[in-house]
C-alpha cells in the first residue's frame, strides 16, 4: 500500500519539554518508477526510487491539487495526539546580482509522501497550505528551514509556525558540535549513513522552469524526504 502505517509513537526530548513524533513503516512494493497523471494537466505522480525506498511524488503547479494533498495527509493522522515530523526544503534560481529570485518550489515531505509544489506557477496559493504550515501538529525540519521560511513569507506570505534545523539537533544529539555547519550531505552521511548526491548542474539549475525534469524532480524529491528521515532518526535516538 502507498499508505504509510503508523507504528508506535517515541517520546523525544526537545528543548527542555517533552514531545512525540509518529514513526511510520510504510509497505512498499515495487522499486520501479511509476508516473500517473492527474485529471488536472499541471500535476502528475510519480515514484522516486531512494535506495530501497520509494516515494510518492506529486509534482504541481495546481493549488487545487495541494489542497488534495494536505486534506490527503489530514485524513491520514486524523485524531493523531502527536505532533508529525515533516521534511521542507525550498528550491530557487541562483541570482547573480544583488536582486535575488523568488522561491521557485516548496517540497514537503511526510513518510514516503512528497509534494513538490511549483509556486512560481501556481494558479494560485491555498489557504488549505497556508493553515498546513501554521498547524501545531506538524513539526518542520531541514537544513537552513529558518531562511526557506523567510523566502516563503517574504514571498508568497506563507508562514511556518514550528521549525527546527537538523544541524544543531545533530551536533547536540551526537556531541559534534561541527555539524552546526554542516550541509544535509553530511548530515546525511553522519546520521543515516547514505550518500545523497548533489551535482552542480541540478543545485545551480533552473528551478524556475514550467517543466520539472526527472533530475530536479528526484533530487527536489530526496532533499525533503532526506531531512524527514535524518529527523526521524534524531528524534528517536536511533543514529
Amino acid at each position: 500500500t502507498p499508505f504509510p502505517i503508523v507504528n508506535p509513537v517515541y517520546p523525544c526530548r526537545k528543548k527542555g519539554e517533552h514531545f512525540t513524533l509518529v514513526v511510520c513503516a510504510p509497505e512498499i512494493g515495487s522499486s520501479s518508477s511509476r508516473t500517473r497523471r492527474s485529471s488536472m494537466g499541471d500535476t502528475y505522480v510519480t515514484d522516486v526510487a531512494f535506495g530501497e525506498e520509494v516515494i510518492t511524488t506529486t509534482v504541481t503547479s495546481s493549488g487545487a491539487a495541494v489542497e488534495d494533498w494536505v486534506e490527503e495527509v489530514y485524513s491520514m493522522y486524523a485524531g493523531c495526539p502527536n505532533q508529525i515530523l515533516v521534511g521542507l526544503d525550498v528550491e530557487w534560481r541562483p541570482s547573480y546580482s544583488r536582486v535575488q529570485n523568488p522561491a521557485a518550489l516548496l517540497q514537503l515531505c511526510i513518510d514516503q509522501r512528497c509534494l513538490i509544489f511549483q509556486l512560481l506557477h501556481a494558479d494560485y496559493i491555498p489557504d488549505a497550505l497556508s493553515v498546513f504550515l501554521m498547524d501545531n501538529q506538524f513539526w518542520f525540519v531541514g537544513v537552513g528551514v529558518a531562511a526557506d521560511a523567510n523566502r516563503l513569507a517574504q514571498d508568497y506570505d506563507l508562514q511556518v509556525r514550528n521549525l527546527e534545523d537538523l544541524r544543531g539537533v545533530a551536533a547536540e544529539e551526537m556531541g559534534i558540535p561541527e555539524l552546526r555547519q554542516a550541509g544535509l550531505k553530511d548530515l546525511a552521511r553522519q546520521v543515516l549513513g547514505v550518500t545523497i548526491e548533489k551535482p552542480r548542474r541540478i543545485t545551480m539549475g533552473p528551478w524556475d522552469a514550467c517543466c520539472l525534469s526527472d533530475e530536479q524532480i528526484h533530487y527536489a524529491c530526496t532533499d525533503a524526504y532526506v531531512s524527514s528521515q535524518i529527523g526521524l532518526e534524531l528524534f528517536t535516538g536511533n543514529y
